[in-house]
């Protein structure tokens, strides 16, 4: 691929849909040709967000559902990505996979060159490649899995597999071990099916299965276990893939911006942005109580300490004062929950020399003036803790035992504790603040969390003292300003507009957030089995 300089809104990059219809004529494709058009940096960049997006939730449904394209696993996807805004790959996985309306096309075009993109992020270290591997398979088994026989047919052809549905005469020579090897189908479904014969040797995990029947060295397999063999191709392609892009990887770092955007991917913040908060201001007085039932762990015991210590260091001070400005407490209300504690060690003066400006720097107000962002799961969990330290993810920093006992005194049963803890021993440690809210909130839904601020906007919504946003129906073009950037003022945002715009300008910032912090975790080096995105 090559990057041009003009820059282009994602609404304008359009290529002629006939040539794409011939470039992607299937919703499952075999990433076998790298794509060869040019791309801008930005679509560049946010094709990798938006890829990533995509992966860490097929990761987050496979931790809670291991049994790949169960029910539980299909409702856990179409969810987040109807959440996430990626219902367009969502069609991806449902029948129809040689569709060609536009909007399918340009999906499959961002789906080919997104996966290229991240393959240059992902073949840098086992660990990454591992990772990307797996991800990259659960996707193509879901949309696989979700073609016709017909469609399945043509896969096979267009993609050079030589082999070709058994005939009804040869079905019949080997019909009752067909019966036999296929579990959970009736004789008449089975009558149905088409099977394909194939050397045993290429399908060796059904072998060790026992889910087809095997002749002469060869295994009948039938269209919805043929994954495997296809599956095995895609695996290879892949693996071979990242080898190659290993080999290129210098030169496509030589421009700077694509060598920071790529070093960092994997540890970047692709959710909403809190920088500013929409909803009404949160009076400090009300903290006490929102720490009980609306803070995540990180935050109730930073809260905890500052009240008990009337003090907390640096880092501590930044994670709780940038989710408390997140949250809608003002500069002003700031201040004075700083000063009201802190002066009850010190004299005002010594905290107005050491301590206020640092709470109007976090607001924007001076130094760079630059409106900080609230930190992130991922940003908390890979921060380091020390003797004394309160920040940081409980989850992850404080033993076992001491957990049990902090959740046992927060309420939480026995059991109740047990559940939690399951994931924490596994090291997934936002799936754990995630069933830790649905235990506190007696919620039949285990949120999402990759964010603390997402944690007490979900639980002021589950406890009815604020309403979901929702997107709302799309407003005429001429009517929508794109010219909104994502740390401008906002207060003229009022009216019908307003979700709208909000929507917008969110978009626009999820994407300067992630690349803020992937310059923020450039050099940073962090455990992936300790993150849950």
């Amino acid at each position: 691929m090559e990057f041009g300089l003009k820059k282009r809104a994602r609404h304008e990059v359009k290529v002629e849909v006939d040539s794409l219809e011939t470039k992607y004529p299937h919703n499952v494709l075999l990433y076998h040709y790298p794509p060869t058009e040019d791309v801008h940096i930005d679509e560049f960049e946010e094709l990798a967000l938006e890829r990533l997006r995509l992966l860490r939730i097929l990761d987050r449904a496979s931790t809670r559902h291991p049994r790949l394209l169960s029910d539980e696993w299909k409702e856990n996807v179409s969810a987040d990505l109807t959440r996430e805004g990626l219902r367009s790959y969502l069609r991806l996985c449902s029948p129809g996979g040689s569709t060609k309306h536009e909007a399918d096309i340009q999906t499959r075009r961002r789906d080919y060159l997104s996966h290229f993109i991240l393959r240059l992020a992902y073949c840098r270290s086992e660990d990454l490649a591992r990772w990307f591997v797996a991800r990259e398979m659960e996707l193509f088994r879901y949309k696989f899995a979700a073609l016709s026989s017909a469609e399945v047919k043509q896969f096979l052809e267009a993609n050079g597999f030589e082999i070709h549905p058994l005939t009804e005469a040869q079905k019949d020579e080997v019909k009752d071990g067909l019966y036999e090897s296929t579990a959970g189908q009736s004789v008449a479904k089975i009558e149905l099916l088409d099977f394909y014969k194939v050397p045993f040797t290429q399908v060796l995990d059904l072998v060790r299965g026992r889910r087809c029947y095997l002749k002469a060295g060869f295994a009948y397999v039938n269209t919805h276990d043929l994954v495997s063999l296809v599956g095995t191709k895609q695996q290879d392609e892949i693996e071979q893939g990242l080898q190659a892009a290993k080999t290129m990887v210098e030169d496509v770092e030589a421009d700077e911006r694509i060598s920071r955007t790529l070093k960092a991917l994997h540890n970047s913040y692709t959710g909403r942005d809190y920088t500013v908060c929409r909803d009404a201001a949160i009076p400090i007085e009300s903290l006490d109580q929102l720490s009980k039932t609306s803070m995540p762990l990180c935050m109730r015991m930073c809260h905890e300490h500052i009240r008990a210590q009337h003090h907390i260091k640096h880092n501590g001070r930044m994670q709780y004062g940038l989710f408390m400005k997140g949250i809608g407490v003002t500069l002003e209300d700031s201040l004075r929950f700083w000063r009201e504690e802190f002066t009850k060690k010190m004299d005002a003066d010594k905290f107005a020399r050491g301590y206020e400006y640092n709470i109007y720097h976090n607001y924007g107000k001076k130094g760079s003036m630059v409106n900080y962002t609230p930190y992130s799961c991922a940003k908390i969990i890979k921060d380091a803790t020390g003797p004394g330290d309160c920040h940081g993810c409980p989850y992850k920093f404080m033993d076992q035992g001491s957990l049990k006992s902090k959740l046992s005194s927060y309420g939480l049963s026995a059991s109740a504790v047990d559940e939690v803890m399951f994931f924490v021993s596994r090291g997934h440690y936002q799936i754990a603040c995630g069933k830790y809210f649905q235990l506190t909130h007696n919620s039949s839904v285990e949120p999402t969390i990759n964010h603390p601020n997402n944690y007490f906007e979900e639980s002021q919504i589950t406890m009815g003292n604020r309403q979901k946003r929702t997107n709302g129906p799309a407003l005429p073009k001429a009517r929508i300003r794109p010219d909104i950037k994502g740390h401008g003022d906002r207060s003229m945002l009022m009216g019908e507009d307003d979700d709208e715009l909000w929507r917008i300008a969110e978009t626009q910032e999820r994407i300067m957030q992630s690349q803020k912090d992937i310059s923020e975790a450039f050099n940073d080096d962090l455990d992936l089995t300790q993150i849950d995105y």
